[in-house]
């Protein structure tokens, strides 16, 4: 999950961040071949699987229209990569619109895909960082339970768990107290028989919801989960988790430099992401033990970008 601290509280630590940007985080420096003349683009990532996937993706497209790219990654979160993006040392980071938002910025998302990206590029313009187009696909929280049991019970979506005597959700400890999780569930789908249950882990939350101990866990969207028959994703009814299309966050300044040309190679990859193929991408990686790098690669030929 991509559980990350409010960046309000990185105040301790803007320090420490720069400097652990600039050693790369654990990730790997990349420069292309400078067809096109100046600095290398730094581009940054998250450090969970499709933030990578995305980071080599954006990377890759630009490198083959002749960008001279340097990669960032597994940076950790929003914390400790937003004072690097801001400061102009990070130049490109693929992000997700409702938790930069809500976890970013502190604020409230407004909830639809348009609306969340005007809300995202004003609160990051005074900071000189610009928006390109955002894709279709997301990486958002997703509630799943078992097919067979939400089958008999004649569950669809997360109000019709008022139809269970106990609900049991397990879920990282985060999770307890945000209102796109179990907060939600208790303040916004006034679910009285819900409980929840601190399980740090993603792989025994998995199990102990096969075995029955537990009825619901959070998953990303792009999750391969979320497209096996063994489980439901839950319909959020109610709307308790704003919407987390993927948008390309640029500096100012490279934007300024690079042109519409720029713009217009990052955008035409955007245009052809879904939710659908980075859950396929993720698999590869997370399930299949693929490189992140190489699995990019691959996209990119089938799209015509690369």
């Amino acid at each position: 999950m991509r559980w990350t601290r409010n960046i309000r509280a990185a105040v301790l630590v803007a320090a420490a961040a720069l400097g652990l940007t600039a050693c790369g985080g654990g990730g790997s420096d990349q420069p292309a071949a400078q067809s096109k003349g100046g600095a290398p683009i730094v581009v940054a990532s998250f450090n969970f699987t499709d933030s990578q996937i995305l980071a080599e993706i954006y990377a890759g497209a630009l490198e083959a229209k002749g960008y001279p790219v340097t990669r960032k990654l597994n940076l950790g979160s929003r914390e400790l990569i937003y004072p690097s993006l801001k400061s102009g040392e990070l130049q490109f980071l693929p992000e997700y619109q409702g938790a930069a938002i809500t976890t970013g910025f502190g604020k409230d998302a407004v909830k639809d895909a348009a609306g969340e990206h005007d809300q995202l590029a004003k609160l990051f313009e005074p900071s000189g960082i610009s928006l390109l187009n955002y894709a279709a696909a997301e990486d958002k929280n997703t509630y799943i339970m078992k097919a067979d049991v939400a089958k008999s019970k004649g569950i669809a979506s997360i109000s019709d768990l008022k139809k269970l005597d106990k609900v049991v959700m397990a879920g990282p400890p985060e999770c307890e107290k945000r209102l796109p999780c179990f907060q939600g569930f208790k303040d916004v789908y006034k679910l009285t028989n819900a409980t929840f249950q601190t399980v740090q882990e993603a792989g025994p939350r998995v199990q102990q919801l096969n075995s029955g101990a537990v009825t619901v866990i959070p998953v990303d969207s792009v999750s391969p989960l979320v497209g096996d028959p063994q489980y439901v994703a839950l319909k959020d009814d109610l709307t308790i988790v704003p919407t987390e299309n993927v948008v390309p966050a640029v500096t100012k300044k490279v934007l300024d430099e690079r042109g519409a040309d720029f713009a217009n190679a990052v955008n035409a990859v955007s245009a052809k992401l879904t939710t659908d193929g980075m859950r396929e991408l993720n698999k590869r990686v997370d399930s299949d033990g693929e490189q992140a790098a190489a699995v990019a690669k691959d996209w990119l030929k089938q799209q015509g970008l690369g």
